[in-house]
């Protein structure tokens, strides 16, 4: 009889899930600046007023929040995993996350607000 051996997995099991949200949210912010080219090449918005009125419309605030969030997610994912391979002391490594989470979250709040004032 073959006896199979098991293999043992360990960590935080991120593989397959990052990947996707880090593929799904760089088509997102890839569409995104399509369709923000599109409308610079079409409206060539030369001042203020011109730009304002592009982010008048509801929708285009909703794009370009959603985009937002995506660059943060991705931006999340990457550095995460940069300080995982990298910073080897589990305290430093926590607190530098915890920064990170901290900022961008900050940051998507202040895009909110930026947005819709």
């Amino acid at each position: 009889m073959v006896k199979r051996s098991e293999r043992i997995i360990t960590g935080a099991h991120y593989g397959l899930k990052d990947w996707l949200v880090q593929r799904v949210s760089a088509v997102l912010m890839a569409s995104y600046l399509v369709l923000l080219m599109a409308i610079v090449l079409f409206s060539t918005p030369l001042d203020y007023v011109a730009w304002k009125t592009i982010f008048n419309y509801q929708w285009m605030r909703i794009a370009t929040f959603l985009f937002l969030a995506s660059l943060f997610w991705h931006a999340w994912i990457g550095v995460r995993n940069v300080l995982m391979d990298y910073v080897h002391a589990t305290a430093i490594r926590l607190t530098l996350q915890i920064l990170v989470i901290l900022s961008l979250l900050f940051y998507l709040v202040w895009s909110a607000e930026i947005l819709w004032s």
